[in-house]
């Protein structure tokens, strides 16, 4: 319950505070290149429910018939705006309104799509999905170059679904295991510290 009304009242002001950065982006998107400012995916939530996720959109409309789910290096799909606000996860500002309606968390094992949640194993895909997924998670600060990492793989799908996967879902697991407000705080912290660096660059 505690960790619930925390995350309603930091998404709460956080969309408050951040909503002329969210209405500038917004028309951004729009001005960059054709298409929804929003984009929206199925991705698997608390208990296995699927949840459709908001982010702003970074690439063209045409993005899923021309390559894999995953984002490699300098994808060519990546529009100039997108390019950007992928470097400094501004897209993922519109995952506060699925934090805020109760489908994510702040905090907690980021959501994957379908297809790589049926490659878990059984008894990590029942702990990772006990809790709500979130915006970030110790695994979103340790492999926040992943798409680097993949550029740099001869197979970056299979460098993805046999390497990366597997550690993204330990640092999962034990996060769940030991998951509080105050290791929430600490990961909030630190998230911020690492876009504070990122935006620096």
């Amino acid at each position: 319950m505690a960790k619930r009304l925390f995350d309603i009242v930091c998404a709460g002001l956080g969309l408050l505070l951040l909503s002329p950065l969210l209405l500038a982006v917004a028309l951004w998107v729009n001005l960059d290149s054709p298409g929804p400012v929003l984009f929206r995916q199925q991705r698997v939530g608390r208990f296995g429910r699927p949840f459709l996720i908001h982010k702003f959109r970074t690439m063209r409309m045409d993005a899923p018939a021309l390559g894999p789910q995953i984002t490699v290096g300098a994808d060519a799909r990546i529009t100039r705006a997108g390019a950007f606000l992928r470097s400094a996860k501004l897209d993922e500002l519109p995952q506060l309104w699925d934090v805020l309606r109760g489908a994510m968390s702040l905090v907690g094992p980021r959501p994957e799509v379908p297809r790589y949640v049926a490659m878990y194993p059984a008894e990590l895909r029942e702990l990772v999905l006990s809790v709500r997924p979130g915006i970030t998670d110790p695994a979103s600060l340790q492999f926040r170059n992943e798409s680097e990492l993949l550029a740099a793989a001869a197979d970056p799908e299979r460098e993805y679904v046999e390497v990366v996967m597997p550690a993204k879902l330990r640092l999962a697991a034990g996060y769940v295991r030991e998951a509080g407000l105050w290791t929430d705080l600490r990961l909030i912290v630190a998230t911020l510290g690492v876009l504070g660096q990122r935006s620096s660059e």
